[in-house]
């Protein structure tokens, strides 16, 4: 475990002011507490698998160091999951006195706390029992609300506590899951090189962000070191689930410095965000395969399963671009071609059509619309950048076939069926996802250099993502 990476990431985190990631830790806790909050008790809020794993431990150093508040608030509901009526139930629990929230769990608790804490102008600590995502040292949480899923804005814990030996021995399932949500950033991190090449630092547009270098010196300078052994992450290792635990908080320190998840998600994200729009849930031998909650017929597949299995599309079509001759564009010609704003929203009206999240996406287009001159700026800076862009993306991206490999030494699903997604829904994903978010990918260069529908047609028809494959 390299801790100058995590030191170093933690002075420009602006919320999280202490990270401990080590073997038997949570001694440690106490004395974090009467630091960062003096004279202040404090609550655990967990579940009842995350209190046997860590919680009942935490309670009795808590109460031995005279920090306990009241006691733990455990959340029983079979249901539970990252849903806004579990944020009014922790909030109305913790109003009631003035104590320091412990989130003790992974995605789910940590979400619903972070942005219960928030609602009470209340900082809180979080102790992961998992490494299932990137969430626990990030900003923002995200939960469903009117059956759509949304980010909110909201603090990440000031104090952060990993336990490898807790984490080590979580579901294998649960470590798969936070892979494929790191292994995210591979391709997260092509589509900022992209929008990188483009950016006009005199005509910035949304979207399309150069790359910051803390930011991305943060997530990327230990990521492949991070995603190296993936059958030691599923098998437990200790060495395998420090390196994996240290690439997730990392991943989440630099989306906390920028405020934003451009250094962690791209087209792959895209995907998923659509999908859960569409309140996509899965059931069947699959389910019961890769679904993270045994008890439930029918669930929606985890964050990390979706993010991998789209990562690898992402790859794919990455593939598509290295072999195309990009300096040899017809600029002129595409320019010309390119159509209105006008006529993109009728696309996205078709496309959507009877969507409730249809006036969103109208937003998200019309954010990141260029017009023809714009458009010629873009794609003269990419051209012009090419041979540098291409080498950048080459040392940047894993081989499809290798991405493949190490999914499924770790665990993790690799074909769409796997989570309940048909080979046509994943097809249509592409075309839909393009229009969800205005942030530029490759989707978006691919569809305004006009060769999204033919690299897709390939990919399906005899490519990686065929059925015969």
């Amino acid at each position: 475990m390299n801790l100058n990476k995590i030191n170093s990431a933690l002075t420009y985190a602006t919320q999280t002011q202490s990270l401990v990631i080590g073997s038997d830790i949570l001694p440690k806790i106490p004395e974090i507490i009467k630091q960062l909050f003096p004279e202040k008790k404090a609550v655990i809020i967990a579940d009842p698998n995350t209190f046997k794993a860590a919680g009942s431990e935490i309670e009795q150093i808590l109460e031995k160091n005279n920090l306990k508040g009241s006691q733990s608030y455990i959340i029983t509901d079979p249901d539970l999951y990252a849903e806004y009526r579990f944020v009014d139930q922790i909030r109305d629990f913790l109003k009631k006195d003035d104590l320091i929230p412990i989130a003790v769990g992974s995605g789910v608790i940590n979400d619903l706390v972070k942005r219960a804490s928030f609602e009470l102008e209340r900082e809180y600590v979080c102790v992961a029992t998992a490494d299932s995502m990137d969430g626990y040292s990030a900003y923002g949480a995200s939960i469903t609300q009117n059956g759509s899923k949304v980010t909110f804005s909201c603090p990440a814990p000031k104090a952060l506590f990993a336990d490898i030996e807790i984490i080590r021995k979580a579901p294998s399932l649960l470590t798969a899951s936070g892979y494929g949500d790191l292994f995210a950033k591979v391709a997260g991190g092509a589509d900022w090189i992209l929008a990188d090449a483009i950016s006009n630092p005199d005509h910035p547009k949304i979207g399309v962000e150069p790359i910051d270098e803390i930011a991305w010196g943060i997530v990327q300078n230990g990521l492949h070191e991070a995603l190296s052994d993936p059958e030691g992450a599923k098998n437990g290792d200790r060495k395998a689930i420090e390196s994996l635990t240290n690439g997730l908080m990392l991943g989440g320190l630099a989306i906390q410095y920028m405020k934003s998840t451009r250094p962690g998600s791209g087209a792959d994200h895209q995907f998923s965000h659509l999908w859960d729009n569409e309140h996509h849930t899965f059931s069947g031998n699959m389910a019961q395969k890769f679904g993270l909650y045994p008890n439930k017929d029918t669930q929606a597949p985890s964050h990390g399963f979706k993010v991998g299995i789209n990562t690898l599309c992402v790859i794919a079509l990455y593939e598509k671009l290295l072999e195309t001759p990009v300096e040899n564009l017809n600029i002129d010609s595409l320019t010309e071609q390119w159509h209105s704003l006008d006529e993109e929203i009728n696309r996205v009206k078709e496309m959507y059509e009877n969507s409730d999240i249809l006036d969103f996406v109208i937003q998200q287009v019309t954010d990141k619309h260029v017009t023809k001159e714009e458009l010629k700026d873009q794609l003269i800076r990419l051209k012009n950048s090419w041979p540098t862009t291409k080498e950048k993306l080459k040392k940047q991206l894993i081989p499809y076939q290798e991405s493949k490999i190490r999914l499924l030494k770790v665990g993790a699903p690799t074909e769409c069926e796997e989570i309940g997604i048909t080979r046509e829904k994943l097809k249509e994903t592409f075309f839909r996802g393009q229009k969800i978010r205005s942030r530029y990918t490759i989707l978006d260069l691919a569809y305004r250099i006009g060769l999204l529908e033919q690299w897709v047609d390939e990919l399906f028809d005899s490519g990686y993502l065929s059925n015969k494959n």
